[in-house]
């Protein structure tokens, strides 16, 4: 008996080792080695890199319209679309109609209920409450701010916010700017470009990449105050022009491809972009970032916390360039903001680009 006992207790004593060394690597302190916060604009600040936007640098976006020309770039909203993990997006019509007839007109309306995660789900903006890292010290998100201690809690102590974290307030100083569309499979030959699955995959956009395609596309170097988006044709699986007219077999097939990995930003490009002071990133896939497989082994999107977490530069994911490429437009005025959803992580939208 007391053998199996023993036998017993080293198999659970391994176990919670195991566990233990598995929940110490799921702890990174970067974010206080390298005293991320406060942020250069301050312990208080709430709004991140969008508070680099003079109007020296609207007027010089404004000045890119010389056509008069518009196009939206979001994405269909549908309950079918590609969508992250157990993320869901289901919309019914109460009441057919909803309300009426009222009045001697005989007015009748419909409204429309949604079940979802608003903030991440189809087009979607990464706002200050949506990525962080987790230390030491507890989850630490832009500026420092501790989830825990920001969290807006309703009856029951439910968390019904995210407090000083919510995307309001970037909502409240919106994005105009430059915008800046590098097509990658006309760099690199080849569209869609792969999802990565090793080191040195074509799938993964480095520095060098970003600079390559701005100088082959004839564009201004990156600089402040830009926004700079990545066109991978990974999104094309479910353009918009298709979408609709696709069956139910053909969506599952292109959710299962989408969904697998994505190509996308390294680390080096986001550095560099980082570096030029850029204010958001953007692109055709559900992250922006490479992966499953990086420009280093190991991380999980790391662009989204060293730009989202440290820098306050933001991101916006799942956008259709068909408008531009079509057009051949690859430097734009691009507008854009986040709804007013107190205490969200995120918001949906349908950005414009101006020609």
């Amino acid at each position: 008996m007391w053998i199996r006992q023993l036998l017993t207790s080293g198999i659970a004593l391994a176990a919670a080792l195991s566990l233990a060394a598995t929940a110490n690597a799921q702890v990174s302190d970067k974010p206080l080695d390298e005293n991320w916060a406060p942020t250069e604009w301050g312990a208080d600040d709430k709004v991140g890199a969008p508070n680099r936007t003079t109007p020296a640098i609207v007027m010089k976006a404004i000045g890119l319209v010389k056509e008069g020309k518009t196009a939206t770039l979001g994405k269909l909203y549908q309950s079918e679309v590609p969508l992250f993990g157990p993320r869901t997006y289901q919309m019914t019509i109460p009441g057919t109609p909803t309300g009426g007839p009222f009045g001697k007109n005989a007015l009748v309306y419909h409204d429309e209920m949604l079940t979802t995660e608003i903030g991440q789900v189809s087009t979607q903006f990464d706002g200050p409450g949506h990525i962080g890292v987790q230390t030491s010290q507890g989850a630490f998100f832009y500026n420092g701010r501790n989830p825990d201690e920001t969290y807006e809690r309703g009856a029951g102590g439910r968390v019904v916010g995210m407090g000083d974290l919510g995307v309001e307030f970037v909502a409240e100083k919106g994005f105009v700017c430059r915008g800046i569309l590098l097509n990658a499979p006309a760099y690199k030959g080849m569209n869609p470009l792969p999802i990565p699955s090793e080191l040195g995959s074509p799938g993964v956009v480095t520095a060098d990449d970003v600079k390559g395609m701005v100088e082959a596309q004839g564009l201004d170097p990156i600089g402040e105050g830009d926004c700079v988006f990545l066109y991978t044709g990974h999104g094309d699986l479910w353009a918009n022009s298709k979408w609709p007219s696709m069956s139910t077999e053909e969506r599952a097939a292109a959710r299962a491809t989408f969904t697998s990995g994505e190509p996308g930003f390294g680390i080096s490009a986001c550095e560099y972009m980082a570096e030029q002071r850029i204010i958001l990133t953007g692109g055709d896939t559900s992250a922006n970032d490479a992966q499953p497989v990086g420009e280093a082994e190991g991380f999980a999107v790391p662009c989204h916390t060293e730009l989202q977490t440290r820098r306050g530069i933001w991101n916006i994911e799942n956008l259709d360039f068909a408008p531009l490429l079509e057009a051949g437009v690859y430097e734009f005025l691009f507008v854009w903001a986040p709804l007013k959803l107190v205490g969200a992580t995120g918001s949906p939208g349908n950005p414009v680009a101006l020609w």
